[in-house]
């Protein structure tokens, strides 16, 4: 139990942010178990019966490619990784050949195969397979433009480019503004589909979330494989128990701290942050790390909350000095220092549990440090915040740029998603990890500017700290509809990079990238169109219950 202490009268900034929308839901599932006897022996069935037609299509056919698609858009492929690396990398053996017999009426075929690959990591050009659906002006040719699936597929494919891919710059544009134009002339379930992916391509959505989706839209399609619906809506709802028990834990641990009542001033999203690290990972054997980053997350919320609003420059001081030294406070002279001493406290409570965690599980300690040196290096870059909020500076674009990195959280929960994750996280991957590669910075840069697009109003108002926005606006005397489109060029430009860093080959094995590809999909989630995180009992609200709630109906 965390004790926190009196306070001397200090006026402080208040956000009011609303209270939990969840109160004690979770606590409910306690006792809930896992798949029952008949359950797990149909579960087995119907993965045989899967891994079977899998193996069995034809090979090197769209029957093929479509049957792998399907299983990934339902949430399933975990059970058939192998399988599908091994088809996958004979289809990257033979691409151009297979390209090369496709013609200008099979702009689907040529879409999907190309995001596939790319998608499990296989660079493949973009110039040759796209070339022939381009015009003699260089624009894509009009007639595609009635081609709906194609459209659709041409679109989701690009979402995965890279730098100079010009052919994809130009299918973004193209897809995006031909898909609007046929969208209200289409019915269900094609129209929610494209409707859906146009705000979240399946590159940017949460996984949990395009499944839960997607199995719905599967469903009304005339064409679907029972077998394969089955399989999925199974194998959703026993993952949604394990899910709702571990929400259940990690509710009663952040009740029994009181921190809530302790820090009145602090978000309260434990459901939320835990969504949050559903999103990096969702398979079973992830268990474990979702808890471990679901806590470590919680207390980026109150850090974040202490050193925007709640702190004064002298605590925050004391604070961002303590974390340097990671030791117990030995004493806190004044009344005042008190909750900053037992926030920071609690948070030295938590690695301990995280390192006690891992030692019963046979995992090396050594891990814990690299999530807390991270941990230093956010709090030192939301002091900096605070030091620039203090003393009403405004930085320029680089220097917001060089400390939103680490300010994004992103450093810090890339590393610790992958505490829990086994001895693949070996000690040259953290070191790795350790120096800022291009994909996690990226990532935190991403994360960084997304957030500021939809708080940047807000934050105003209440005269928080400058963001991105009045950064470049004061820098380049912009105005905020041309910071904002600068901005976008930022953030579009460092999925590219992000896009780079996923493809093979790749210094860390790539089951370790993908929580790093998976936390700024999660961004692009809860930053779409509001701060869902802060206003969470707006739209996340419905999500967070369609996915960890609510049973897909058999």
């Amino acid at each position: 139990m965390v004790g926190f202490g009196g306070e001397m009268d200090i006026t402080r900034r208040c956000a009011n942010h609303h209270p939990s929308v969840w109160g004690d839901h979770f606590l409910a599932y306690a006792n809930l178990s896992g798949a029952n006897e008949w359950e797990e022996k149909e579960h087995e069935d119907q993965k045989g019966g899967v891994r079977k037609r899998l193996v069995m299509a034809p090979s090197k056919s769209l029957q093929k490619l479509e049957l792998i698609n399907t299983i990934q858009l339902l949430g399933v492929a975990y059970h058939f990784e192998h399988e599908i690396e091994e088809l996958l990398s004979c289809f990257y053996t033979c691409y151009d050949e297979w390209i090369g017999e496709f013609g200008e009426s099979d702009l689907h075929v040529v879409a999907l195969s190309f995001r596939l690959l790319r998608q499990q990591g296989y660079y493949v050009s973009s110039a040759d397979p796209f070339r022939k659906f381009i015009n003699e002006q260089g624009n894509y040719k009009e007639a595609l433009a009635s081609n709906v699936q194609g459209l659709l597929s041409l679109y989701e494919a690009a979402q995965f480019r890279v730098h100079d891919e010009k052919i994809l710059d130009e299918a973004i544009n193209f897809t995006t503004t031909h898909l609007k134009l046929i969208l209200p002339n289409l019915s269900d379930p094609l129209a929610t589909q494209v409707s859906n992916a146009l705000k979240f391509p399946i590159n940017n959505i949460i996984v949990r979330v395009g499944t839960r989706k997607y199995i719905s839209f599967y469903q009304e399609d005339e064409s679907h494989s029972e077998m394969l619906l089955n399989f999925a809506k199974l194998d959703f709802n026993i993952l949604q128990r394990l899910h709702k028990k571990e929400l259940c834990d990690i509710t009663r641990w952040w009740k029994e701290s009181e921190i809530t009542q302790a820090l009145p001033f602090a978000r309260d999203r434990v459901v939320e942050l835990y969504f949050w690290s559903l999103g990096v990972y969702f398979e079973p054997q992830y268990s474990v790390a979702r808890k471990i980053l679901t806590k470590v997350l919680c207390f980026c919320s109150i850090m974040d909350d202490t050193y925007d609003t709640y702190g004064t420059l002298d605590e925050l001081t004391l604070l961002t000095t303590a974390i340097e030294r990671f030791k117990f406070f030995s004493h806190v002279g004044q009344r005042c220092f008190r909750t900053i001493a037992a926030i920071y406290e609690a948070l030295l409570q938590v690695y301990n549990e995280t390192e006690r965690e891992l030692e019963n599980l046979g995992n090396k300690t050594f891990r814990v440090k690299y999530s807390i040196n991270e941990m230093k290096k956010l709090l030192k870059a939301y002091f900096q915040e605070a030091k620039w909020y203090h003393a009403k500076d405004v930085p320029t674009m680089e220097q917001y740029i060089k400390n939103g990195i680490p300010s994004s959280t992103y450093l810090l929960l890339a590393t610790t998603s992958w505490l829990g994750m086994g001895d693949i996280a070996t000690k040259d991957a953290f070191d790795w990890i350790s120096n800022e590669p291009t994909i996690l910075v990226a990532s935190c840069i991403i994360a960084r500017l997304l957030n500021d697009l939809v708080t940047h109003e807000i934050e105003v108002e209440r005269g928080d700290v400058a963001s991105g926005i009045e950064c470049y606006m004061n820098e380049h005397g912009a105005t905020t509809e041309e910071a904002y489109i600068e901005i976008r060029k930022i953030i579009e430009n460092n999925w590219k990079d992000l896009n780079r860093g996923c493809l093979k080959p790749t210094t860390v094995p790539r089951v370790l990238l993908m929580p790093v590809l998976n936390l700024t999909r999660v961004a692009e989630f809860f930053y779409k169109d509001e701060d869902a995180y802060t206003f969470s009992k707006n739209n996340l609200k419905d999500v967070i219950s369609m996915v960890l709630i609510d049973p897909i109906k058999a």
